[in-house]
């Protein structure tokens, strides 16, 4: 029998096949990006000002929500998010070695930040800087390229450094002046991005226990809280603003930023879904299986494949964009603006190692649970609450907090929808703790709810056992790899 599912299924995982995949949405990705600039340009009619534009944002400091639609253009913040997905991509391609899951969450989460944070010039040293512990270490640079991409949280921090934190009240929004304090701190900084940043990473899925896949967002948001308060509070320096800036075109604009929005990210996730269908034999099959995955300590790319993956990708991205423009159109709130068009790409990052159509929704609905929940207690109690789900930190927070998806898939979805609730009641406080220089707040805030979260839930609840085996079918086969089908046969 054994070697007759082996003459019926056809294998179609493997790293090789996965890693050129990968390397494609990268590339793809980075590409839609530049179209996107170019698209930006011809709707908002900026395409002289793109230049000047992209000049703002690089030189500007970025400490969360910074938008760059409002520093610069939205064209421009394209054109910043394309060149730093080109750069990654680049770096994906040509290093010795396959490409994996890990650094593909990396480049989401770099192109996600390109729109509010993250920019060319102060992203770069953040991301060689790692390399320095790599060579020392000996570690292969291409396995650990995703290390040197999570690193790149810590940008808002160079900006801070190199233009506004030695200059006080000199520093002049638009027109940066760099001093020799200022390239001196940020080298020092930078030595301890190197150092101590990849160092921390791995210890912290034991706090969390593998249940929130931003591992980089817990550890690297204590990290941030250190140097936040050694450099402001102890220094005595205050703490950094978010700037805010005139822009005629981003007043005129704002609000018609969600039609350019909604078809920008259809067509890509569209696309996604139909590459992945393509590349998995102009076939749909497997990817019930992999919905049926609970998503803890999981690589789907290595247990069904990329192209399963891809077009997970798609459909999880078109559920994030129905959740945002839901919210949206029912509340009053942020709306889509720069940091908004980033937590839809940021909300892809593990999309191919933990997060599906299934075991998020759970964590959507938490957000509005609270809501209702606050909304009666300030009733109760004649507070005054004022924030709604669209509001632009909830926005923000609720693309991470799906995160913690590995707790529905193994206590259900009550747990998800407390999930969702903690996180929204954490977001908004967690921020300051790092004074918004480290960019994944939203995965710090999941860090820390998963803290609280799990204790409780081990203590009450059994996790359940993961079903995915017994939800697999004979057309399911034809993408699930070797391993999980001899495990089929063993059990039978």
């Amino acid at each position: 029998m054994g070697i007759g599912i082996r003459g019926v299924v056809e294998m179609k995982v493997s790293e090789e096949r996965n890693s050129w995949i990968i390397d494609g949405i990268t590339f793809g990705f980075s590409m839609a990006l530049i179209l996107g600039c170019v698209a930006g340009a011809i709707y908002t009619g900026t395409f002289r000002t793109i230049p000047r534009d992209f000049f703002k944002i690089l030189t500007s400091p970025g400490p969360l929500v910074t938008d760059y639609f409002m520093i610069g253009s939205m064209p421009a913040a394209f054109l910043n998010a394309g060149l730093c997905g080109l750069m990654m991509s680049f770096m994906m391609i040509i290093m010795p070695g396959h490409s994996h899951v890990n650094t593909l969450a990396g480049f989401f989460l770099v192109i996600a930040h390109c729109f509010y944070g993250l920019n060319l010039l102060n992203m770069l040293p953040c991301f060689f800087a790692p390399f320095l512990y790599l060579r020392l270490k000996k570690l292969d640079y291409n396995q650990n390229l995703h290390v040197c991409m999570f690193a790149t949280c810590f940008s808002p921090f160079v900006s801070e450094l190199l233009f506004r934190y030695t200059q006080g009240d000199d520093f002049v929004a638009g027109a940066p002046t760099l001093t020799v304090r200022g390239v001196v701190l940020t080298l020092g900084f930078l030595m301890i991005v190197a150092f101590v940043a990849p160092a921390i990473l791995p210890g912290a899925k034991a706090w969390h226990k593998g249940y929130n896949l931003y591992n980089g967002g817990l550890a690297y948001g204590i990290l941030g809280f250190l140097l936040f308060n050694f450099l402001y509070t102890t220094m005595g320096v205050p703490a950094p603003k978010r700037l805010i800036v005139a822009n005629a075109v981003y007043d005129h604009f704002g609000r018609s930023y969600r039609a350019f929005g909604n078809i920008f990210f259809v067509l890509l996730f569209i696309a996604c879904i139909i590459a992945g269908w393509f590349l998995n034999e102009r076939s749909f099959k497997g990817l019930s299986v992999l919905f049926h995955d609970t998503g803890y300590q999981s690589n789907f790319a290595s247990k069904y494949g990329m192209p399963l993956c891809l077009m997970n990708t798609g459909l999880y991205g078109l559920l994030f964009l129905l959740y945002i423009n839901l919210a949206v159109m029912f509340t009053d709130g942020a709306g889509f603006t720069g940091p908004t068009f980033g937590v839809i790409l940021a909300a892809l990052t593990f999309t191919s190692m933990g997060q599906h159509v299934s075991n998020v929704w759970p964590i959507f609905l938490g957000f509005p649970l609270l809501s209702i929940i606050s909304t009666a207690f300030n009733h109760l109690i004649g507070g005054d609450a004022s924030w709604t789900i669209s509001t632009q930190a909830y926005l923000n927070s609720v693309a991470f907090a799906t995160g913690l998806c590995p707790l529905v898939g193994q206590y259900g979805a009550r747990a998800g929808l407390a999930a969702g609730a903690l996180c929204a009641a954490l977001c908004t406080a967690t921020s300051s703790l790092h004074g918004g220089l480290m960019l994944y707040n939203g995965g710090f805030t999941t860090g820390v709810a998963a803290l609280i979260l799990i204790p409780i839930l081990e203590h009450y609840s059994v996790p359940k056992r993961d079903h995915m085996k017994q939800h697999i079918n004979l057309q399911d086969m034809m993408t699930v790899n070797e391993d999980a089908l001899r495990d089929l046969w063993i059990s039978k």
